[in-house]
């Protein structure tokens, strides 16, 4: 499979200037003490700002929580929440949104839509976030018991792909349930009146159930796949704007820290954002969340091979023609660490070519 694996990028413009050296200027001396305590220090605000196509994901509600964490790196950001991927990267392709965060399914799927296009900078989250939930009181206790019973899940999405690669693992086929495919905020709803046997779905949703007394944990996947939610643009705005995604990413960090730091209070605010949009999460739910999935941003070997084998899988299941070509690059991820007072790692060297197979 070919990989664009690009690794480092000039993310500081440096002006060059000619002509005869002249002697260094006086220092001016240092303003009175009380006019610096008078000024306060502020970010500089950067040119533009940063459309962000988000989704209900648990994090990304603490950002809608606490836009500080924005205006504290000199960001002005339009965050628009989508009900899925596939919305965010219709926008994303159509110009509308500047940068997106989906799972691995919809990122592979943004390659095959605009290939050479699109880019990975860094993950939103990963692990144990996708879940199969019965009720709370039934007597289901493994996949075998609900076969021949009414499954509902987001068609497309992660979730359905990590379900279907434990299908094939374990040996079940599609036919062997009734397999619906339903909107997150249904799904809760649908299960508590019977309506449904079982639904598999990525956190938030899972532990909504759980924490309103609908339902319990069959099954979680990430034995499976880690299933990561990407954080990816296109290489054109990634040219033409890399100090803004290098604050981007260092917000996204800054959020990271906090919900490890304070899950308890991380809860309260993205609880209070959700509440606000109409959406009702109870805090509990977010910290139980915060306690099980991994929001590192940066990206590792581990999660390109995820990613890798999501691509593959959707050919061997007929969802895309060929694997596509990804496109990663670190370098924005170094540049936000720098921002963050953080020693960014060596560039590693890219991986040879691969050899091409014997006629």
């Amino acid at each position: 499979m070919t990989r664009t694996l690009l690794l480092s990028c000039a993310l500081l413009g440096l002006t060059a200037c000619t002509g005869e050296p002249t002697a260094p200027a006086e220092p001016a001396p240092p303003p009175p003490a009380e006019d610096i305590a008078e000024a306060p220090a502020e970010p500089a605000k950067l040119a533009g700002k940063v459309r962000y196509g988000g989704q209900y994901y648990p994090a990304e509600w603490l950002l809608q929580g606490k836009p500080e964490l924005w205006t504290e790196r000199g960001l002005e950001v339009e965050h628009t929440m989508f009900a899925s991927a596939g919305e965010a990267n219709e926008a994303l392709i159509a110009g509308n949104i500047d940068v997106v965060c989906g799972a691995d399914t919809r990122a592979v799927s943004m390659f095959n839509a605009i290939p050479d296009q699109a880019l990975i900078i860094g993950v939103v989250h990963k692990g144990k976030k996708i879940f199969t939930i019965v009720g709370a009181d039934s007597e289901y206790q493994s996949w075998d018991d609900l076969k021949g019973k009414t499954v509902a899940t987001k068609f497309g999405t992660g979730a359905e792909g990590a379900m279907l690669k434990y299908f094939a693992r374990d040996g079940y086929e599609k036919t062997d349930f009734e397999l619906v495919n339903m909107g997150l905020g249904e799904m809760t709803p649908a299960l508590e009146a019977g309506q449904i046997d079982a639904f598999t779905a990525w956190e938030p949703t899972p532990a909504i159930a759980e924490a309103k007394g609908v339902g319990r944990v069959l099954r979680s996947y990430e034995d499976i796949s880690l299933v990561p939610s990407l954080i990816y643009t296109t290489k054109a705005y990634a040219e033409a704007h890399p100090a803004e995604l290098a604050a981007f990413l260092a917000a996204h960090m800054d959020k990271q820290q906090l919900i490890e730091s304070d899950p308890a209070g991380a809860a309260q605010l993205a609880a209070a954002a959700a509440s606000s949009s109409g959406v009702d999460v109870p805090a509990s739910a977010f910290e139980t969340v915060y306690g099980r999935m991994t929001f590192e941003v940066a990206f590792d070997q581990a999660v390109v091979d995820t990613v890798e084998g999501t691509a593959a899988f959707m050919v061997e299941k007929g969802k895309i023609d060929a694997v596509p070509a990804l496109a990663w690059d670190d370098s924005y991820l170094n540049a936000a660490k720098e921002l963050r007072g953080e020693a960014a790692p060596a560039p590693a060297e890219a991986p040879a070519p691969e050899a091409a197979p014997a006629e």
